[in-house]
């Protein structure tokens, strides 16, 4: 496994496994559990994903040594936004079944992000957390959160695959020391991403699969990655990733891929705004 290191010198794995998507307790448990023996150290939960409680039951009965883990969730959206987090902290450590975790993430760059981010300090000063940092923040909402508050978070997870590859954006947070970390790696497999004939060509020529050259170009931009399946096949295939490495010329062709557009939604719509807003878990 090859590491990043975070801006307050944590190490933190530059492959992990994500739990998105997976709500059934049995089948998120099973993916984690398989993950871990597979060789995945960092997981990436939320508490908007309804299920760190499956998480939290798989890391105890993994049998790893808690120190080997790294452990991810995130805050969901809150109008109390100070008192609202520390409360909000104390359920998912609850549902978790830790007693301090490696890396927290406000969710959404929306709610009282500063009073969020106050009590984030205060629990990474207590080492209640290694680590805290943002999640679909673009640059401008960055150095609004940086000015007016004390530590710099140490992380932003942002949507990142070969159609969009938020190369300006990682620029942007090398020169700040903030680490890119993606969500959504093969964008669910939108736009024909497992079918792309460059992609296709560049995996046959190294005997590898598209979803391996994707993961593998994104470990060489230093980018952070969690993809998520509930397939230990395909769990086995993602882990397999540092035995190639892709040309200069390989990397400029995926880059001629980008359309610097989501395959998702705008986090500035104001219509997806209201309804993130409005979302209660």
């Amino acid at each position: 496994m090859e590491f990043v290191t975070l801006n307050n010198g944590v190490k933190m794995p530059i492959l992990g496994f994500g739990v998105f998507q997976i709500p059934d307790a049995a089948a998120c448990e099973q993916a984690v559990l398989d993950a871990i023996s597979v060789g995945y150290r960092s997981i990436d939960t939320a508490a908007s994903y309804g299920n760190e409680e499956s998480v939290g039951r798989a890391i105890a009965a993994s049998g790893v040594d808690r120190k080997e883990l790294f452990i991810t969730t995130k805050l969901w959206i809150q109008s109390q936004g100070y008192e609202g987090t520390l409360q909000a902290f104390e359920q998912s450590m609850q549902k978790l079944g830790l007693d301090y975790l490696d890396l927290y993430l406000i969710h959404q760059p929306y709610g009282d992000v500063f009073g969020e981010w106050r009590a984030m300090e205060k629990l990474y000063k207590e080492g209640r957390i290694r680590a805290i940092g943002i999640s679909n923040f673009q640059a401008d909402r960055v150095v609004d959160l940086m000015i007016h508050t004390e530590i710099v978070p140490a992380v932003n997870q942002v949507e990142t695959h070969p159609f969009q590859q938020q190369i300006a954006n990682q620029a942007f947070m090398q020169e700040n020391n903030i680490q890119i970390e993606c969500w959504a790696p093969f964008a669910e497999g939108k736009n024909g991403m497992f079918t792309n004939e460059l992609l296709g060509t560049i995996a046959a020529k190294h005997n590898k699969s598209i979803a391996q050259v994707i993961l593998r170009w994104l470990v060489q931009r230093d980018v952070v990655t969690i993809p998520k399946t509930v397939s230990r096949e395909r769990m086995v295939e993602n882990f397999n990733i540092f035995d190639f490495q892709l040309s200069e010329a390989e990397m400029t062709q995926i880059q001629t891929l980008d359309t610097q557009t989501s395959s998702f939604f705008d986090h500035r719509d104001p219509v997806m705004v209201k309804w993130l807003g409005e979302r209660k878990l």
